[in-house]
C-alpha cells in the first residue's frame, strides 16, 4: 500500500492543524556526493519503500532517478484521482521529498497532512502537484515544477504515461484496485495493470535501460514493486539489461500482503512475474532454511545472492546508511579507458 492516509495516521501535529509524515529529506550536513557525481542509478517501485531507497542511494551517487508506480487508488491519492482524473501523486510526492534540498521548508510542507474539514487526510504536496497540473495542463510539467520548488537533486518519473489500475489474482478471482489488494487476507497471485498495454513513460523506460544500476525494492511486493515492474515498457527495459539490477528483499513479511512469505518467496514471485534480476540483497538475519531456498533459486543462471546487515537496530525498517553501503558495493565496475 502506498499513500493510504489511514495507515499513516499519527494524530494531529503540535499546532492542531495537521500532521507531518515521519520521513523527510536528508538532514543538512549528511555526506552526499557532489552534483553530477557517482554512477547512474534508477530505483523502481513506490510507497515508503522507494523513498527510503532513494535516501540510501543519495549516500553514494547524485545521479538518481526514481521510476514510480502511479496505480495507487487509496487515501489522498485515490481521492484526487477520482476528482481530477490525474495519475496518483502520492508516491511521486514522497520521492520528490526524499531527493529534495535538505534545507527546503517546502519539502517539509509537502508532507503535511490536513486533519479535519474537507481537506482531511490530504497531503499538501499532493494538492500542489494537482494544482500545478491544472495550471500547466500537464502532469509531467507539474512534477518538474515541484522538483524545482523543492530543490530536488535527481529525477522523479511516473512509470506510465497516464494513470493505471492494479489488478491481482486472488484464489482465481480478479481483485481490482491497489488499496483492495493491499488488504487481501488471501494470498495474491499474479498482478497486472489495466489497461494491459498502458505505455511506459519514455524517459522512465530509458532511465531503466541506461542506468549503471537499477534497484527494485524494498517495499510492498505486489502493490509497489511489481506494480511498477509489470508495466510492459518497464519490464522490457529490465529484460534488456545484462547486469546491475538488484532486488532488495524486505526485512519481514508485510501483513497482510505478504503474510507467510520469506525472502526466497519474495524473490520467486519477482522471477515468476518475468522480472529480470541479477543480484539479490538479503538481510543477514535470514534463517538457515531461507538461505538454502535462496541458494536453490540462485543456481544456474539465477541471480547472485548477497547478505548484509541492513536493518535498523529495532528492525523496523532498512537503515539508509547500511543499505547505501551494500548497494554501492554491487554497482557493476566499468572497464577503464
Amino acid at each position: 500500500m502506498a499513500d493510504d492516509a489511514g495507515a499513516d495516521d499519527r494524530g494531529p501535529g503540535p499546532s492542531g492543524y495537521g500532521r507531518h509524515e515521519p520521513a523527510g529529506p536528508m538532514t543538512a550536513g549528511q555526506d552526499q556526493p557532489a552534483p553530477g557525481a557517482g554512477p547512474k542509478v534508477t530505483a523502481v517501485g513506490g510507497g515508503h519503500g522507494l523513498s527510503s531507497t532513494l535516501r540510501a542511494l543519495r549516500r553514494y551517487t547524485a545521479r538518481v532517478t526514481a521510476v514510480v508506480s502511479v496505480a495507487d487508488d487509496g487515501g489522498s491519492s485515490g481521492r484526487l484521482r477520482r476528482s481530477t482524473g490525474l495519475p496518483a501523486p502520492g508516491d511521486l510526492r514522497r520521492c520528490l521529498v526524499a531527493l529534495a534540498d535538505p534545507t527546503s521548508l517546502w519539502a517539509r510542507a509537502f508532507e503535511h497532512r490536513f486533519v479535519g474539514g474537507e481537506l482531511d487526510g490530504h497531503a499538501l504536496g499532493n494538492l500542489v502537484i494537482a494544482g500545478l497540473a491544472g495550471v500547466t495542463g500537464d502532469f509531467r510539467s507539474a512534477l518538474i515544477e515541484s522538483a524545482r520548488l523543492l530543490g530536488v537533486q535527481g529525477r522523479v518519473l511516473p512509470a506510465t504515461a497516464g494513470g493505471v489500475v492494479l489488478k491481482g489474482d486472488v484464489d482465481g478471482v480478479d481483485v481490482v484496485g491497489q488499496a483492495r489488494l493491499s488488504k487481501s487476507l488471501r494470498p495474491i497471485g499474479a498482478v497486472s495493470i489495466v489497461p494491459a498495454d498502458a505505455p511506459a513513460d519514455p524517459d522512465a523506460a530509458a532511465a531503466v535501460a541506461d542506468a549503471d544500476q537499477v534497484v527494485l525494492g524494498p517495499g510492498s511486493l505486489f502493490t509497489s514493486v511489481l506494480a511498477a515492474c509489470v508495466v510492459p515498457g518497464i519490464r522490457d527495459a529490465l529484460s534488456s539489461r545484462t547486469e546491475g539490477t538488484v532486488y532488495v528483499t524486505n526485512l519481514r513479511p508485510q501483513l497482510p500482503e505478504t503474510a507467510g512469505m520469506d525472502a526466497a518467496d519474495l524473490l520467486r514471485c519477482v522471477l515468476d512475474h518475468r522480472v529480470v534480476v541479477h543480484d539479490v540483497l538479503v538481510d543477514s538475519a535470514a534463517a538457515p532454511a531461507e538461505r538454502e531456498a535462496l541458494a536453490t533459486l540462485a543456481t544456474g543462471t539465477g541471480p547472485r545472492v548477497h547478505f548484509a546487515a541492513l536493518g535498523r537496530p529495532d528492525r523496523s525498517a532498512h537503515d539508509p546508511l547500511a543499505l547505501g553501503e551494500a548497494l554501492a558495493s554491487l554497482v557493476p565496475r566499468r572497464p577503464g579507458p
